[in-house]
C-alpha cells in the first residue's frame, strides 16, 4: 500500500509538470493559427507554461515532504494515555 501511495505522488508530479506546459503551448499554437498572431504568442505562453510547471513541481514536492515528515514523528499519546 505504501508503494501505491508513492506511485500516486509520482503520477501527480508528472501531471503537474506536463499538463501546464503542454496546455499553454497548445493554446499558443492554436491562437497563432486561429488569429494569425506571430510566433511570439507561442513563446510567451510556453514561458507561462514553464513557470506554471515549475510551480506545480515545487508544490507537489512540498506536499510529499510534509507527508514524509509526518511519518517520521512518533505518535503522540492520546489524552487518556498520558503519563
Amino acid at each position: 500500500m505504501k508503494d501505491l501511495g508513492l506511485l500516486s505522488f509520482i503520477t501527480q508530479l508528472g501531471m503537474s509538470v506536463a499538463a501546464p506546459l503542454a496546455g499553454f503551448t497548445l493554446l499558443g499554437v492554436w491562437l497563432k493559427n486561429r488569429f494569425g498572431l506571430g510566433v511570439w504568442i507561442v513563446l510567451v505562453l510556453m514561458a507561462v507554461g514553464l513557470i506554471s510547471a515549475a510551480s506545480g513541481f515545487m508544490t507537489t514536492l512540498k506536499t510529499l515532504e510534509k507527508r514524509e515528515s509526518r511519518k517520521d514523528k512518533p505518535a503522540s499519546d492520546s489524552f487518556n494515555e498520558h503519563k
